[in-house]
């Protein structure tokens, strides 16, 4: 590391960047702004109210917007939500280019918003995104109005593919604190974690586990309360529970006891957060091949199969647990650790700084 960085982190507007995260970008957010600051790095975190004060983090003001009773009269308003999110990224983005929040030598988006990428131009400061998802309209329309000298980060080659036709990225992958994830003992049941919605499709992990005769526990926050109604409630039972949305602590006791963890993801899964936590654990993973699951799980550490094969995932799950706990948490803590994850970061911060020196 050539000196300490100011660093602005653009997170969430919507969800605070604390436990139990709302999802794998509040946690990458966490996991990123806490080895930054372990290694001296100054940040400041732009976030939802409520963020851990543990981080120690200089947070910054997020513009709160109530809509005029005019506003909610058009016949073509936004919603207020949409509205809500448009002004405070809206705020801060100006704000940094007034130079109301000091000196930065790197803006961070690490935030699903376009107008941090729209923007970029009007700061002095170089922006780099991490870009999360596949190409989305509104995303891709602000990647083509980038300043020139911005940066584009994708958390795996399957991201970098995506957006391939759209912007040249470098890959960094996703990384957990292999410290916190520890290795366990496994023998239990079957875990599945994350968001309660469809394109996760928990329930399918369900009937996989009830075809292989396993237990298995679910543990996250339910975003979709008529999907958890109709497809997760009647399917639970004495060996099939809903734990609930479970702080980190209690969670990766959960993980570290299972026997394997499960990963049914309905869409073309920008990371796998949750299989790399798993596997840090000494937990083998089965999973449907999809997105960038297969650059995180290899045939040592877990079990891959076409999506949406109930049947073959029922069986992969009876297979996986058989693999070497020792050799499954190797893989993570050489390829997918935090502390490698920020070393990749801190290259691209330095490269960017050095324009800013520069100038």
């Amino acid at each position: 590391m050539s000196r300490p960085l100011d660093i602005c982190l653009i997170a969430s507007s919507r969800f605070p960047v604390r436990e139990p995260f709302m999802g794998g970008l509040e946690a990458h957010t966490h996991a990123l702004a806490e080895e930054l600051l372990r290694r001296g790095h100054r940040v400041s975190l732009f976030a939802a109210p409520g963020s851990d004060p543990a981080l120690g983090v200089r947070e910054l003001p997020l513009s709160s917007y109530t809509m005029s009773a005019a506003g909610r009269a058009d016949v073509g308003y936004t919603s207020e939500s949409w509205m809500e999110e448009h002004h405070a990224y809206l705020g801060l983005m100006l704000a940094l280019a007034r130079g109301d929040h000091g000196r930065f030598d790197v803006i961070h988006n690490n935030s699903l918003h376009h107008l941090p990428v729209a923007m970029s131009g009007v700061v002095a400061t170089p922006v780099v995104t991490t870009l999360h998802t596949p190409p989305l309209s509104w995303l891709e329309s602000a990647v083509r109005f980038a300043a020139p000298g911005s940066r584009f980060v994708a958390v795996s080659r399957c991201m970098s593919r995506a957006w391939a036709e759209v912007t040249d990225t470098v890959v960094i992958h996703n990384g957990v604190d292999t410290d916190f994830w520890h290795a366990g003992n496994g023998g239990g049941g079957a875990v599945w974690s994350g968001r309660l919605v469809p394109e996760k499709a928990p329930h399918e992990a369900l009937d996989a586990a009830a075809r292989a005769g396993m237990p298995i526990a679910l543990s996250g926050p339910v975003h979709d309360q008529s999907y958890y109604e109709k497809e997760i409630a009647p399917r639970l039972g004495d060996r099939a529970c809903y734990v609930g949305h479970l702080d980190r602590r209690d969670l990766r006791r959960l993980v570290a006891a299972a026997s394997v963890a499960v990963v049914t993801p309905q869409w073309e899964e920008p990371f796998g957060l949750v299989a790399a936590e798993a596997m840090s654990c000494g937990t083998p993973v089965a999973a449907y091949d999809r997105g960038a699951l297969n650059e995180i799980v290899d045939d040592a550490s877990g079990v891959l199969v076409a999506a949406g094969d109930v049947d073959a995932l029922a069986s992969a799950m009876v297979e996986a647990q058989d693999r070497d706990r020792d050799a499954v948490r190797r893989r993570v803590c050489r390829q997918f650790s935090r502390a490698r994850m920020v070393d990749d970061y801190e290259v691209v911060y330095q490269s960017m700084a050095r324009l800013v020196d520069a100038a």
